[in-house]
C-alpha cells in the first residue's frame, strides 16, 4: 500500500489479494537461495500479472536477495532495499512498474503485456526438462527445477495465454505449475463483462492437471494444492485461487479502483483493519526478516549448497558434461566452434539464403549441443529443422527440435524462457508472420536476451501466394526495435557470417531475414569478402573511377540487382559502387570515419533497392539520393512478373542512378 501511495501510481489491489499464496509459494516450496539468486538449478518464480510488481518487490526484499551484475557476478548488496520501495515506479528506481529482467535481481523475466509471463514460463519449463534429460546421471540429478507462474484474468483472456497452455499441455510439462489468481476483475470492471467461460474445464481439455483454491487467504489449502503439484507425474497443473481483490478499505467494493493507489484514508483504514500502526509507513514489525531468513533463506541455501556439492562430485565423472553445464551458464561457446562453420564456393544459381541458413544452422548445431530451437509449423520451408540425430522433444523425448505449431507468438516468448534458462534458442517462421510474435519479440530485445529469430520468405518473392503473405512493412518495424540485430544476407557467405556473429552474442536478440528464392553465391575474388558483414554494411564492389559517381545500397536479393545494374552503368561510362548493407544496427554503431569511406559524403549520388518499406533508408541516401522499394502491398503472380510490376530490374536501377548522378551534377 505505502510503496504504490508514495508513488501515486500503481495496483494495490492485486498484490494484497494473492500476498497469502506468495508468501506460502516462497516460504514452503520455492527453491530459491536470496545469496545467490541465479545458481542454476533454482525454482523459477514468474510474475505474469505484471501490474502487481509490488508483491514481487516486497517478496525480494524481505527475503534478501542479493544483487547480481551482467557477468552474472552475486554482489553483497540487496537487490532491492526499503529505500528502493520508497521509489517504487521513480526514475532509476530497482523497483518499475511492472518486473524488468535486466534491472532486478531475482526477475526471471519481464512481465507487463498480459500473457507473456506464463507463455514465457513453458519455455523455462521446456528447457528445465531438456536440461535434466541431457545432464542428470543416476543419483545425480543437477536439474530437477519447477517453474511457477502467477497469473491474472488478463493472462488467460490473452490469445498468447492460449497458444502457450496448449503447448505446455500437449508436451506434459510437469515441471510447470500456473497460479490463476481468480479475482474476476479487470480494469473496465467485473469480468463477467467480458470474460464467463471455465477456464478450469478449458485447461483440463488442454490435458493439464486442475486444482481449485476456494479462499486465497487458506493457507493451508495453498499448501495442499502446491503438494498436488509436486505429486503429479503427467501433466502441468493449474491451481485456480478464487481471491479478493483488495480496494482501499474493508468496505469499500469498486473495480474502479483496481489500478489506482487507495489514497491516504483508504490505507489508513486498511492498516486499522490489519491491526497495523496507521501512522507508520513501510511498517516491517519485528521478527519478519528473521521468518524469510529462517523460511526460504535457510530452505534455499541448504538446496543450493547440496547442489554445488553435487556439481564437484560430477565434475568428476563427466567432466566434459559439467563444463558444457558451466558453459551455458556464463553464455560461453564451446573451444573452436567457429570452425564448423561451412563456406560456400561460387556458384551462380546459388541457393535461397532460408537454404543456406539451414545448412549453417545444423554446422552450428553440431558444435553447440545446447542449441535448440524449432518453427511454427514450418521447418520444411524455413530450413530449420536439426538433423544428425538430434531428435524431437517430445512428451518422453528430450531432443533438440522443437515443433511450436502455428503458434508464432508463442513461439517467440518460449524462445525467451529458453534464452532466460540459458539455453541457445531459435525459432522459426516466415516474415510476414512476424506481425503475431511481435510483443515477444520486442521483449527479447527489453530483455537484452540472445533469442535467434529466424524469418523467411522475405518479399514479394514469395510469389502467388499473393499480399497476405508478402511483406512489405515487416522489415523496417523489425529494424526500429531497439537492440534487436536484424540481418538480411545477400548471399550464402554473407548467411555464413551472420550466423558467425549471431551464434556469438550474449545479451542482445537478432532476427535472420532469410530468402525463399535462390540468389547467386557471389566469387568472393571478384568481390569484397563476406567478412564486411561483422561491420553492418561494407563496400562490395567498387566503382572502376578514381571517385564513384552513384552509390547502390542493397540488401538481400537485391543486392544483385545492384550488381547487374552496376555492370549497366559501367557500361555507360559512369562509375557505381555496389554497398551491402546486411545489418544497418551494425553499420550505425561503426566509427564516423568508417561510414564516410563506405558512403562518402562527396558522393550525394545514392541509390538504395530493397523490397520492402523505404522507410528509413532515407538516413543514408541523403537529400541528393532515390530508394527503390515497396509504396504498396505485393500482388499475386509469378516473381518475374512481380519484379517487372514494382520496378525491380536491373534496368529500372540504372536508369534512377542516371537520374540521381545528372541530379548531382546540376547542384
Amino acid at each position: 500500500m505505502d510503496e504504490i501511495q508514495r508513488a501515486n501510481s500503481g495496483h494495490p489491489g492485486t498484490p494484497m489479494g494473492i500476498a497469502p499464496v506468495a508468501y506460502t509459494l516462497w516460504q514452503r516450496f520455492l527453491r530459491f537461495d536470496p545469496g545467490d539468486p541465479i545458481w542454476p538449478n533454482r525454482d523459477r518464480f514468474v510474475l505474469s500479472e505484471g501490474h502487481a510488481s509490488a508483491l514481487l518487490w516486497s517478496l525480494l526484499h524481505l527475503s534478501g536477495v542479493k544483487a547480481v551484475d551482467p557477468d552474472y557476478e552475486v554482489l553483497g548488496r540487496a537487490a532491492v532495499t526499503l529505500e528502493d520501495l520508497k521509489t517504487f515506479r521513480q526514475l532509476g528506481s530497482h523497483c518499475p512498474g511492472h518486473p524488468e529482467y535486466h534491472l532486478t535481481s531475482g526477475v526471471e523475466t519481464t512481465t507487463g503485456p498480459l500473457g507473456q509471463g506464463v507463455a514465457t514460463s513453458v519455455g523455462m519449463a521446456v528447457a528445465g526438462r531438456w536440461l535434466a534429460g541431457r545432464y542428470n546421471r543416476d543419483e545425480m540429478t543437477l536439474f530437477d527445477f519447477d517453474v511457477y507462474a502467477l497469473a491474472g484474468d488478463g493472462d488467460l483472456m490473452e490469445g498468447i495465454g492460449a497458444e502457450a497452455a496448449s503447448l505446455a499441455g500437449h508436451l506434459q510439462l510437469t515441471n510447470l505449475c500456473w497460479i490463476y489468481d481468480s479475482n474476476r476483475v479487470t480494469i473496465e470492471g467485473h469480468t463477467d463483462i467480458t470474460f464467463t467461460e471455465d477456464v478450469a474445464e478449458r485447461f483440463l481439455a488442454y490435458g493439464w492437471n486442475v486444482t481449485t483454491v476456494a479462499d486465497a487467504n487458506d493457507t493451508d489449502s495453498i499448501e495442499r494444492a502446491l503438494h498436488t503439484f509436486k505429486a503429479e507425474e503427467q501433466r502441468p497443473t493449474m491451481i485456480v485461487v478464487h481471491s479478493h481483490i483488495g480496494y482501499g478499505s474493508p468496505v469499500e467494493d469498486s473495480p474502479a479502483a483496481h489500478g489506482k493507489p487507495f489514497g491516504v484514508e483508504g490505507v489508513r483504514a486498511t492498516k486499522r483493519f490489519l491491526g497495523l500502526p496507521e501512522d507508520a509507513d513501510f511498517y516491517i514489525p519485528d521478527g519478519v526478516y528473521d521468518c524469510f531468513s529462517s523460511g526460504i533463506g535457510a530452505r534455499g541455501r541448504a538446496a543450493r549448497e547440496a547442489w554445488q556439492a553435487m556439481l564437484e562430485r560430477y565434475r568428476t565423472v563427466f567432466p566434459g558434461l559439467a563444463d558444457e553445464v558451466e558453459r551455458i551458464q556464463r553464455r560461453d561457446l564451446p573451444d573452436g566452434w567457429e570452425k564448423a562453420l561451412p563456406t560456400f564456393p561460387p556458384d551462380a544459381t546459388g541457393i535461397a539464403t532460408r537454404e543456406s541458413s539451414g545448412r549453417v544452422l545444423n554446422a552450428v548445431a553440431r558444435a553447440v549441443p545446447w542449441l535448440i530451437g524449432g518453427s511454427a509449423d514450418l521447418s520444411p520451408s524455413t530450413k530449420t529443422r536439426l538433423t544428425d540425430g538430434a531428435g524431437d522433444f517430445q512428451p518422453g523425448q528430450q531432443g533438440r527440435n522443437l515443433h511450436f505449431g502455428v503458434r508464432e507468438h508463442a513461439a517467440a516468448a518460449v524462445a525467451s524462457g529458453m534464452a532466460l534458462t540459458k539455453l541457445r534458442p531459435f525459432w522459426s517462421g516466415f516474415l510476414i508472420f512476424s506481425d503475431y510474435a511481435r510483443g515477444a519479440i520486442r521483449l527479447s530485445a527489453l530483455m537484452e536476451i540472445p533469442v535467434l529469430h529466424i524469418l523467411t520468405h522475405d518479399s514479394i518473392g514469395v510469389g502467388q501466394d499473393g499480399p497476405t503473405h508478402q511483406p512489405v512493412e515487416q522489415l523496417v518495424s523489425l529494424r526500429a526495435v531497439p537492440g534487436l540485430l536484424v540481418f538480411r544476407p545477400a548471399d550464402a557467405n554473407e548467411v555464413v557470417e551472420t550466423w558467425r556473429i549471431v551464434t556469438a552474442l550474449r545479451h542482445e536478440p537478432a532476427a535472420l531475414i532469410l530468402s525463399r528464392q535462390a540468389l547467386p553465391t557471389l566469387d568472393r575474388s571478384v568481390f569484397a569478402p563476406a567478412t564486411g558483414v561483422a561491420k553492418g554494411g561494407y563496400v562490395l564492389a567498387e566503382a572502376d573511377t578514381a571517385t564513384p559517381d552513384v552509390i547502390l545500397l542493397a540488401t538481400g536479393s537485391e543486392v544483385h540487382l545492384a550488381l547487374a545494374a552496376r555492370q549497366e552503368l559501367q557500361a555507360d561510362g559512369v562509375g557505381a559502387r555496389v554497398v551491402s548493407m546486411p545489418c544497418w544496427e551494425l553499420f550505425d554503431r561503426q566509427s564516423q570515419q568508417y561510414r564516410d569511406e563506405v558512403l562518402p559524403p562527396s558522393v550525394k549520388a545514392r541509390v538504395a533497392v530493397e523490397q520492402a518499406s523505404t522507410l528509413g533508408w532515407d538516413r543514408y541516401v541523403g537529400d541528393g539520393g532515390a530508394v527503390i522499394g515497396m509504396h504498396t502491398f505485393g500482388a499475386s503472380a509469378p516473381l518475374k512478373q512481380l519484379l517487372e510490376k514494382f520496378g525491380f530490374t536491373p534496368d529500372r536501377v540504372a536508369d534512377v542512378a542516371r537520374d540521381r548522378v545528372a541530379a548531382a551534377r546540376r547542384a
